[in-house]
């Protein structure tokens, strides 16, 4: 399956066999079947939203792979301050590395690098939008704990109206005829546009504000935390936040095998004390960014087939 020169932009974009694909490639880099596979490449690390573990996994997987990289984690620092636009800056990037990625506040901001530049771009997320390489490392990971994606029960928590993780995580599972449990306050369900496409998928989905309903039912709980930076009206986050906290309390009513998974940062949805068990994967979760972001990378490089 060639990817070289494809832009991953959306899951909508890839097909059920080019995901299943790109995690095969995945558990191959973390086996060490490639390596040094991106020496002599060079990154564009462009971040002009903060960012912790998605621009350092992509250094880390960089730098891991034998390639360099170059970037930034504030545009305050660069001549978008000068007022140059999102066009120039990538059309004068892309001419410097072999490939691009960005994440960026406005949504469709990655769809747009990629129409300009002429080498690879990755979408490290835009907006609320999308997030495609979370959402490759959320189902690597699954594949992992369970040996297969097919056929859970996935609950998906908190803001699911601003979450780009669980947009693309719920497009990207749709694939997988799961059972999609949608637990959120009412100001912060699952966009129509996206139940709309799971209906056309013909996707079960249920949607409830009471996390203790699902409980019984899930294999899979997928925390996010409110984001307070997508809210217009701090009074509207403030009505919200802390809506949902994971406890040991919440723990000791689930089934012991299911996982608990989280693509980070948290705030106060999930409790440091449920960190130690078994039932915790967010810190693997985190992890397995860098093996399957190296896949990525060496994918669209074309220095992996």
């Amino acid at each position: 399956m060639d990817f070289n020169g494809r832009d991953i932009i959306s899951i909508r974009d890839l097909t059920k066999e080019e995901l299943d694909y790109i995690i095969q490639v995945a558990f191959n880099v973390k086996k060490n079947k490639y390596p040094n596979a991106l020496k002599g490449k060079v990154l564009g690390n462009l971040f002009f939203e903060p960012s912790t573990r998605t621009r350092l996994s992509f250094e880390s997987a960089m730098i891991s792979s034998g390639g360099k990289l170059f970037g930034f984690a504030d545009s305050s620092t660069t001549s978008v301050q000068k007022g140059e636009t999102l066009r120039d800056t990538i059309k004068i990037i892309s001419g410097y590395c072999d490939v691009i990625v960005i994440r960026h506040p406005l949504e469709g901001a990655a769809r747009l690098a990629a129409e300009i530049a002429n080498i690879p771009v990755i979408n490290a997320g835009d907006g609320s939008n999308q997030h495609p390489t979370q959402t490759l490392l959320d189902l690597f990971t699954i594949k992992e704990k369970f040996n297969k994606i097919e056929g859970l029960n996935v609950g998906l928590l908190g803001d699911l109206k601003y979450g780009r993780t669980v947009h693309s995580l719920s497009m990207a599972l749709s694939n997988y005829k799961n059972n999609l449990f949608f637990i959120s306050p009412k100001s912060l369900t699952m966009p129509e546009y996206l139940k709309l496409y799971l209906d056309n998928k013909n996707i079960k989905y249920q949607e409830t504000n009471v996390l203790e309903e699902v409980l019984d039912n899930l294999d899979i709980l997928y925390v996010t935390r409110i984001q307070k930076e997508r809210f217009g009206d701090l009074e509207e986050y403030q009505r919200v936040a802390g809506s949902y906290k994971i406890t040991l309390d919440i723990l000791n009513l689930m089934n012991k095998n299911v996982k608990i998974m989280h693509p980070l940062p948290r705030v106060d949805e999930i409790d440091s004390d449920v960190d130690n068990a078994e039932n915790a994967i967010y810190f693997e979760q985190a992890h397995n960014g860098v093996p399957v972001r190296q896949a990525i990378l060496g994918l669209v490089t074309g220095v992996i087939k």
